[in-house]
């Protein structure tokens, strides 16, 4: 089984304020194959993060040209609160996230395996500058 490994990281500079989201999609020898920076207007840091992880998806998706069924995908995350609804371990109460949460269930539906993985903030630096310069973008398109 072929596998991938997507670092994502969403942000916003207030809560909610000007968000963005970013991923580093890599390859099972650690090369990159694709990256998302994406600014997301004034949304929450728990919105942004679930739209980070979907988008990272979405373009996987592409990338292989739906060709996913037997691909294993291990998501690396900072953000705790979507690791543990994505195990089940916590519930998804507040009616967005629900939608966020079930967008994210779509998108991983067609993928042979995935794995939701905490990391420390340290360990997801290119995700997080990725969610920056996103939200920089849109802030210097809104001055």
């Amino acid at each position: 089984m072929t596998h991938f490994t997507i670092h994502a990281d969403g942000g916003s500079r207030g809560n909610p304020g000007p968000s963005g989201a970013g991923a580093m999609i890599r390859d099972r020898l650690g090369n990159s194959v694709a990256s998302v920076s994406q600014f997301l207007g004034t949304r929450t840091n728990n919105f942004a993060e679930y739209e980070a992880v979907i988008l990272a998806f979405e373009t996987l998706a592409k990338l292989l040209k739906g060709k996913t069924s037997a691909i294993e995908v291990i998501v690396k995350m900072d953000s705790q609160l979507v690791v543990k609804q994505m195990k089940g371990e916590y519930k998804v109460k507040h009616p967005v996230m629900k939608g966020q949460y079930a967008r994210l269930i779509h998108a991983i539906g067609a993928f042979g395996k995935v794995t939701f993985t905490h990391v420390f903030r340290e360990e997801n630096s290119d995700a997080d500058a990725l969610a920056n310069e996103a939200m920089d973008r849109g802030l210097n398109l809104s001055i």
